[in-house]
């Protein structure tokens, strides 16, 4: 089996690369592939042949997402592409999507009404649609990513731990923390267990408020995590607004005979001495 997988060096990007070492697999970065250009995309599927693409390239700049149209090139239209020189070809494709696809008042099912509330949530939501265009799609929902290839609200209390006496985070907002590594190798296994086409929630299990995650990042640095003050989503106003409840059920798992992915304290404990935090 052959892979492709597009943002290569991005946070999933890199984690699904090291999880395929051993394989006969393809990482492009935006360097090496603008999946805004459908003739570029056309290009590159044909010339690797993939027998799997993973689109782990994506706009992820939310409050950006509000007042850039460009979102929709790389969240929407390069879907389209992928989509296209998939069905091609005749290769899976593996569609990243996000929470913000949901208006915010979960736990969701995988087939729950949709409903974004931000130009992003639009962008993933089209982005998913478009992907579904191609039979061989699997569509994998996520959500409060971190892991050690780029920035993300773990890393950014970590600093902030060694910086600040106390920090204010919102306690009004709910989903799960969903570590990098344990989402790569969900995919590969996903793909390589034969499980049925169609959409996935790849989150880690449980959930957690922004408030919450911050005390256990503080609390496995050592530091007291009464340093974390709960406040509110309106003393942070920002450009786009943001899920209240984006908790993702994980039915799919079930149904494709594959268990869910372990508890996000687990899996953030395991991924800690990977992360190279310094607080």
């Amino acid at each position: 089996m052959k892979w492709l997988v597009t943002g290569a060096r991005g946070m999933l990007g890199a984690d699904l690369m090291a999880r395929l070492a051993d394989a006969d697999a393809v990482g492009l970065d935006r360097a090496s592939l603008d999946i805004a250009d459908g003739v570029a995309v056309k290009d590159a599927v044909a010339a690797h042949r993939p027998d799997v693409v993973v689109n782990c390239a994506a706009w992820t700049d939310v409050d950006g997402a509000e007042k850039d149209s460009r979102v929709f090139d790389a969240n929407h239209f390069a879907v389209i592409h992928l989509a296209g020189a998939c069905r091609a070809t005749g290769a899976r494709l593996v569609q990243i999507s996000s929470d913000y696809v949901f208006p915010g008042h979960g736990p969701y099912d995988e087939d729950d009404e949709t409903g974004p509330i931000s130009e992003y949530g639009f962008s993933k939501l089209w982005g998913e649609e478009a992907a579904r265009d191609h039979e061989l799609t699997y569509v994998v929902r996520t959500a409060w990513l971190y892991g050690a290839h780029g920035g993300n609200f773990v890393a950014t209390m970590a600093r902030l731990a060694a910086e600040r006496d106390t920090v204010d985070v919102v306690d009004d907002q709910f989903g799960q923390p969903t570590w990098t590594g344990d989402l790569a190798d969900r995919i590969v296994r996903m793909v390589t267990s034969g499980a049925p086409y169609g959409t996935y929630h790849g989150t880690n299990a449980g959930e957690t408020s922004w408030y919450g995650l911050a005390r256990e990042v503080f609390t496995l640095l050592g530091h007291d995590p009464e340093r974390v003050r709960p406040t509110t989503t309106d003393r942070f106003p920002r450009p786009a607004r943001r899920p209240a409840n984006s908790v993702l059920r994980h039915g799919g798992w079930a149904r494709a005979g594959l268990p869910p992915m372990r508890d996000w304290r687990d899996a953030l404990r395991d991924a800690w001495p990977r992360l190279d935090l310094k607080g």
